[in-house]
């Protein structure tokens, strides 16, 4: 999946455990797992905010989008050009 979830790196930079963020979330931490671990199809916005307000970050700092390779579509060193190039 493209979207990059680094909940690991701002609890690092926060000195926290996923139970603690879990907890003053109001989530569960198998439900912080999913989301950490990358494996969830969405996050509410609800969520998201409060994840911002315990850890004082932007979503920015909690996701980012990562360009996926499709499968045979460039070879090694070859240069790819824009959509619609």
């Amino acid at each position: 999946m493209p979207i990059v979830v680094d909940i690991d790196v701002m609890l690092a930079r926060r000195k926290m455990s996923v139970g603690e963020l879990a907890d003053r979330v109001g989530i569960t931490p198998a439900n912080l797992a999913v989301l950490k671990n990358g494996r969830a199809k969405a996050v509410r916005f609800s969520t998201l905010a409060a994840l911002c307000e315990v850890l004082t970050c932007q979503p920015g700092d909690l996701l980012r989008w990562e360009a996926e390779e499709a499968e045979g579509a460039a070879g090694a060193g070859e240069i790819v050009g824009a959509p619609g190039e």
